[in-house]
């Protein structure tokens, strides 16, 4: 029960983000919109105000704002033409395409502001859980339970700055400032230069110490100033990864057999929801910052393929032809349709074992 809600929770909360993007600012526009639907298919609920059905239609997965003028083969009375999409200013139908994907990370902002300004930033502590064996930091007399107050004389808070200083001397040696009891001591340590796994499994040259944290988390409080940075950061974070992610699975460095689509979704959306109300909506802003960047792909019928069309006119003074706009389409409906074949059948493989997946090693 818990994985049916809270699938329904984040699929239809992000589909209403990213088309409430395109209809606020549609509608500041004077534009004239339509319909505002949820979900593709056969309309089965919906309300009409003004000028706009808002309505729930069949198949869930998904949504669309329908514009007056949208299709440039629909037929406009006078009137009607300065309502319509179509015979607004390149400008005006660009942000209008763009505000989906916005909107999508502006609501993974907020989630994120409203986490660090009512529950802090948890933060892991520079505090020495175990020390490996033979390591460079047990050469150089560093114990467990050990805290890290700086590296050359910069103040180090949390276990990624350390680590960060660390990497950033590139294998040097560094003077650790530490407290050990109620004693404040200085070690030199040199860094071996290990072959580790980042996080897609690639090997990289690393310089380590030989250390685990302890695992010390301290909860730091933020004022709205710092939370709205914090928020800014953490966005920002995740859509370079997600980036990267993308440039890995073309380089095959990820596996196909890691995407996933709906079954997935609900499935990770049913353990998030088991951990709280916080992981959920955490989890969403996640997904919202992947919605929106994948939108802004150059792909067509995607809003980064519009989008490239857009730029296109304003850059050539005309539009696109009726034919080359079809054949654009096609092409979308082709890359987008094979994509959502090979999701669907990994979200299947999945259920019925790993060794089906497709990539899979």
């Amino acid at each position: 029960m818990t994985t049916a809600w809270s699938f329904i929770l984040v699929l239809s909360g992000l589909i209403l983000v990213h088309e409430f993007g395109h209809f606020i600012v549609a509608k500041g526009f004077g534009i004239k919109v339509l319909k505002f639907s949820l979900g593709f298919g056969p309309r089965i609920w919906g309300i009409v105000r003004g000028d706009t059905d808002y309505c729930i239609s069949l198949f869930p997965l998904g949504g669309f704002v329908k514009m007056l003028g949208e299709q440039p083969r629909e037929t406009l009375s006078p009137e009607e033409i300065p309502l319509s999409f179509s015979h607004r200013p390149v400008w005006q139908r660009a942000a209008v395409v763009s505000a989906g994907p916005v909107f999508n990370f502006l609501f993974a902002w907020i989630v994120f502001f409203v986490i660090f300004l009512a529950y802090g930033n948890p933060v892991i502590l520079p505090d020495i859980g175990k020390v490996q064996p033979g390591s460079p930091a047990e050469k150089a007399g560093i114990a467990p339970g050990d805290h890290i107050i700086a590296i050359d004389g910069h103040k180090v808070y949390t276990w990624s700055k350390l680590s960060k200083l660390i990497k950033a001397g590139g294998g040097r040696s560094v003077v650790l400032t530490l407290e050990r009891g109620k004693k404040t001591i200085s070690i030199r340590v040199t860094p071996a230069i290990n072959k580790l796994k980042d996080i897609f499994g690639e090997e990289v040259e690393t310089p380590v110490i030989g250390v685990t944290a302890a695992g010390s988390i301290k909860i730091k409080k933020l004022n709205p100033l710092s939370a709205v940075g914090m928020a800014c950061s953490r966005t920002w974070e995740i859509t370079a990864l997600t980036w990267k992610v993308l440039v890995k699975l073309i380089q095959r460095v990820v596996p196909l057999s890691s995407l996933g689509g709906p079954i997935m979704i609900a499935q990770m959306a049913g353990q998030e929801a088991a951990q709280g109300i916080l992981n959920l909506f955490y989890f969403m802003a996640l997904l919202s910052i992947n919605l929106g960047f994948l939108n802004l792909l150059p792909i067509p019928i995607l809003d980064g393929g519009s989008l490239a069309f857009l730029g296109l006119e304003g850059l050539t003074r005309r539009p696109l032809t009726r034919r080359q706009m079809e054949i654009a389409q096609q092409i979308g409906i082709v890359i987008l349709g094979s994509l959502m074949l090979l999701i669907f059948y990994n979200d299947i493989a999945r259920l019925l074992g790993s060794s089906h997946l497709v990539g899979a090693p």
